[in-house]
């Protein structure tokens, strides 16, 4: 609220001229309409009948109201519409406006201008003046508007009138303002019209709101409008009253709760003494080269230690944090070991074969040993059990001299388990790659994940999805474990990771990683396994010299065929522990016992054999091919069996236990075989009183996949046309209804499969010499590859004859 007081043209300031003579002149002049000299105000709206001082900064405004005083000629006050032009013509002022009579002019001591204005009636600018009374003045033509009051009866707006004095008078008294001179007048005001027009002249509010009330004819619509805005003006102080009160009491709150604070201090230091914990912690944290925000943190953390009683649970779980943030290696990092040969035999003395792998390995090692600072690709190792995933990421970190961790992730199902608990959860822990950073001591380890396409998801989390920060080089230099709630760089440490299928690995995960495929092995490098890693551990654990206890060349064939079925060497390390097991039994009974192990001790040794090996069987029955398949213990080899017989209507039965894709294999085998009749001599209305039954045996275990597509086409032409297949010959490959030879994976398996079955020919797909190609030569010896892209070329060797001959 404003008091009786000077108003500046560009801002609302007030001081009281009470004691001023104005000197008002007994007759006050009639104003030229048609040419009225004009005084612009950057934010005063003056309403009819107030008396109003005002600080003039414009000269031109200066001259005008001196002018006017001396000569006694009313002006218009009107407001500007932009209280920042500085030189405003009448299309920048709001049209609204009242004639004043300036009573006198003065300067004040601060050296200001001020004049004294007295309004008469509003008045509307109508038009542009030439301004002969005062030249050099702004002037413009304008119009009395005249104002209708309401009755002295009119019982609603003497009510208005009554609610406006008192709203107001509650505004001033609630802002503490010093306005005894305006609240004294707004009690002692007779007139309503005069009481809500100085009351709009000093209310604070916008020059679009006051030009709004000026608008108003009817003193009642004026009264309303103003009841409304200094309603919500008195609603505007309560509340700022409010929050004055509520930051006063926040304030003595605060200096209640230091003066405690400092008391409980006082009191903890009398009853615990001093704290050995927090000065313990406080001097290893000096010692350790902690980032700027690790120890920003860290120094926050201690304080709350400080203030927790030690035998509170929360102690502990502080206590434990704050142990776990100096345990981990901030920016301790391993010597790397540059001996590069060295790192090649203990990759030769560790793994015998898996040549295609290690010479991979031994890639990155060089490009990490000439490059230190490089980043390293996240590894994933993909193979059947006990092929030597774990044991590879072992010799590799024995090979950077690295230290090395195991993370094993198979069963995972909680997202936590990765980026750790929160801290506000009882028993919270950090997450495995944390935990395996602090066991390992350095920031740059190598470290294993194990397992990791056996993790599961539920409603506790995705923990492959938490992997894919830990895997992505460019954010785990960032990782963000939420227990310990800082960074923490991840992108010295050298991931590899292993799994038994890719089937089950998230697809944005597996693009992080490089895959690298290790097959099984052959017969011939599980000998060479045993005998130089196997046999001499196991015997060492048992009691026995390393090279004391020996097997023949004949028992451990006989062992992997007869005693395991794997691709790797798992069971065949638990047949050769059995035997040996046997063999310290004899000895601690007294017993005579061999330390040499023939192939004719085994059974007294192991048993009856356990698996009875996949041997080809000569056969001259039509419709019997040999196929080849993988399994996830190696390849073995497959018969597929087709038989015709007569009955009413085409039919194709399937048998065997076999998968979707199998299924449509026979069928697509069918189909091709039934395009190619005419070709082959084959009536091809015969297939309608024929049924065509297609058997895999064993139907107790699950079959499926598209490789066995060229041996079912093979099968089911030898039962149509009574020619036996040729024997000792095997196949694998997919096929098109085109007749197209598709190849296929797990070809060395597939091939270590025929060859221990005595197969001596086997028709592959063309596209798949390659992979011929990358097997050594001593294990393929003996065997005759036959490359083919049609399924006519098939025939002509599976059954011996071209087409025409058939």
């Amino acid at each position: 609220m404003h008091n009786n007081s000077e108003m500046k043209e560009d801002s609302t300031k007030i001081v009281s001229v009470g004691q001023i003579d104005i000197g008002v002149p007994a007759e006050r002049p009639t104003p030229d309409f048609n040419d009225l000299p004009i005084i612009a105000m950057r934010d005063l709206v003056l309403f009819p009948g107030v008396t109003f001082p005002i600080t003039l900064a414009r000269d031109a405004s200066v001259m005008t109201a001196a002018a006017a005083a001396e000569n006694h000629i009313p002006v218009g006050i009107f407001c500007q519409r932009e209280a920042s032009t500085e030189h405003p013509g009448l299309e920048d002022l709001y049209e609204y406006g009242v004639v004043a009579d300036v009573l006198k002019t003065f300067d004040l001591p601060d050296g200001t201008h001020t004049a004294i204005l007295s309004a008469r009636e509003k008045i509307k600018i109508t038009g542009m003046a030439e301004g002969r009374h005062i030249p050099g003045a702004l002037a413009a033509q304008v119009k009395s508007v005249r104002e209708s009051s309401s009755r002295q009866s009119d019982k609603e707006f003497i009510a208005l009138v009554d609610d406006i004095r008192q709203t107001t008078l509650n505004i001033l008294h609630a802002g503490n303002e010093k306005m005894s001179d305006l609240a004294f007048n707004i009690e002692n005001i007779p007139s309503p019209q005069l009481l809500i027009n100085i009351i709009s002249t000093h209310s604070p509010f916008t020059p679009e709101v006051k030009i709004e009330l000026l608008r108003k004819n009817r003193m009642k619509d004026r009264a309303q409008l103003l009841l409304s805005h200094l309603a919500h003006s008195e609603e505007m102080a309560e509340i700022r009253a409010d929050v004055h009160r509520k930051a006063r009491r926040n304030i003595d709150e605060q200096q209640r709760n230091a003066f405690l604070q400092h008391q409980f201090e006082v009191l903890r230091e009398e009853l615990y003494g001093d704290d050995d914990d927090c000065r313990t912690l406080e001097e290893k944290a000096k010692k350790i080269d902690l980032p700027e925000s690790v120890m920003r943190t860290f120094g926050k953390e201690l304080e709350k230690l400080r203030r927790l009683n030690p035998q509170s649970p929360d102690y502990s779980v502080q206590y434990s944090y704050l142990q776990l943030l100096t345990d981990l290696p901030w920016g301790k990092y391993s010597e790397l070991d540059t001996d590069f040969q060295a790192a090649e035999r203990i990759l030769d003395e560790d793994h015998y074969g898996l040549e295609k792998v290690k010479e991979r390995i031994l890639e990155q090692l060089a490009v990490m040993m000439n490059t230190p600072e490089g980043r390293s690709p996240i590894i994933c190792l993909v193979g059947a059990p006990g092929v030597g995933k774990t044991s590879l990421g072992q010799s590799i970190a024995k090979s950077l001299g690295r230290k090395y961790q195991r993370v094993s992730l198979g069963g995972l199902h909680d997202e936590a388990e990765i980026r750790g608990h929160r801290r506000t959860y009882i028993g919270a822990m950090p997450g495995r790659i944390i935990d395996a950073i602090k066991r390992a001591g350095t920031s740059n380890p190598v470290l294993l994940l194990d397992e990791i396409d056996k993790t599961g998801s539920d409603f506790k989390g995705d923990p492959s999805s938490a992997l894919l920060e830990v895997l992505d080089p460019e954010q785990n230099s960032h990782f963000h474990d939420n227990y310990v709630d800082v960074d923490y760089d991840l992108s010295h440490v050298l991931f590899i990771a292993t799994a038994n299928t890719l089937s089950t690995i998230p697809r944005p995960l597996l693009d992080r990683m490089e895959i690298i495929d290790i097959s099984g092995y052959l017969p011939e490098e599980k000998i060479e396994i045993a005998r130089k890693h196997l046999i001499p551990r196991l015997a060492v654990e048992n009691g026995f010299g390393k090279d004391e206890i020996t097997f023949s060349t004949e028992a451990l064939t006989k062992i992997i065929e007869s005693y395991t079925s794997e691709s790797g060497v798992r069971l065949l390390e638990k047949e050769l522990a059995k035997v040996i097991r046997k063999i310290v039994l004899g000895k601690m009974r007294g017993e005579a016992y061999k330390l040499h192990v023939e192939s004719e001790d085994l059974r007294n040794y192991l048993g009856v054999e356990t698996y009875t090996p996949e041997r080809y069987e000569l056969s001259d029955t039509p419709g019997v091919a040999t196929g080849l398949a993988w399994t996830a213990v190696g390849g073995e080899i497959l018969f597929i069996e087709s038989s015709i017989t007569q009955g009413k209507g085409e039919k194709l039965t399937i048998t065997g236990n076999l998968g979707d894709v199998m299924k449509e294999s026979a069928v697509i085998a069918t189909q091709v075989v039934k395009a190619r009749a005419e070709r082959y001599g084959i009536d091809p209305e015969s297939f309608e009183n024929r049924q065509l039954h297609i058997h895999v045996p064993e139907g107790a275990i699950p079959k499926d996949g598209p490789s066995a597509g060229i041996t079912m086409c093979t099968s089911i032409l030898s039962a149509i046309t009574g020619r036996p297949v040729r024997p000792r010959l095997a196949m694998t490959g997919e096929i098109t209804l085109r007749g197209k030879v598709l190849p296929v994976g797990g070809i060395k398996e597939k091939i270590l499969a025929a060859k221990r079955a005595g197969i001596t020919d086997i028709i592959l797909c063309a596209d798949n010499r390659k992979n011929i190609e990358e097997i050594k030569p001593v294990y393929i010896s003996g065997l005759t590859f036959h490359y083919v892209s049609t399924i006519d070329e098939v025939f002509a060797i599976a059954l011996g004859k071209q087409p025409s001959d058939i």
